[in-house]
């Protein structure tokens, strides 16, 4: 039995799809729920991680608007993704599921990994595009970092590619 469920969800349409697997799951097993987001400039939808006008292998500043705007950019993609969550939570708290929400900054697989082990979960839910070969070896997985890196048991869900 489960009785803390981390799910990592991304920016990806598929995230009400993980969230309803992990919502059955918790009621099954009386079990809470961390619902959780990792701002990254390599999640589908996300601003780039470079700032416009920035020279990425030397960090040379650009101007100051084009600065702000990224800036600006960044602040609106993760507010959304904030709102998400939120509604997430909502929808669990309403079929007595205990939800909290996180949303952090950095590299995906480590942050959920290392989120698991500070918070004891027992299951992390996760979602996976079946990438493999020179396509997992230049977009990453997050799925397979998740899977040979957790500090518990891992579900993963087969995502459309």
């Amino acid at each position: 039995m489960f009785k803390k469920i981390l799910v990592a969800l991304d920016g990806s349409s598929a995230g009400a799809s993980i969230f309803q697997t992990a919502l059955s799951l918790a009621q099954c097993n009386v079990a809470e729920l961390l619902l959780l987001h990792v701002l990254s400039g390599n999640e589908e939808g996300s601003p780039i991680l470079v700032p416009p006008g920035v020279d990425p292998q030397y960090w040379s500043p650009g101007s100051d608007s084009t600065i702000e705007l990224w800036r600006r950019e960044w602040e609106t993609y993760a507010g959304a993704k904030l709102e998400q969550l939120r509604s997430f939570a909502t929808t669990a708290n309403q079929a007595n599921i205990a939800t909290e929400i996180r949303q952090l900054p950095g590299n995906p697989g480590r942050v959920i990994c290392e989120l698991a082990q500070s918070w004891g979960a027992d299951l992390i839910l996760i979602g996976s595009r079946g990438h493999s070969g020179l396509k997992e070896l230049l977009l990453g997985s997050v799925s397979h970092y998740v899977l040979h890196h957790a500090p518990c048991s891992v579900l993963t869900l087969k995502l459309e590619s």
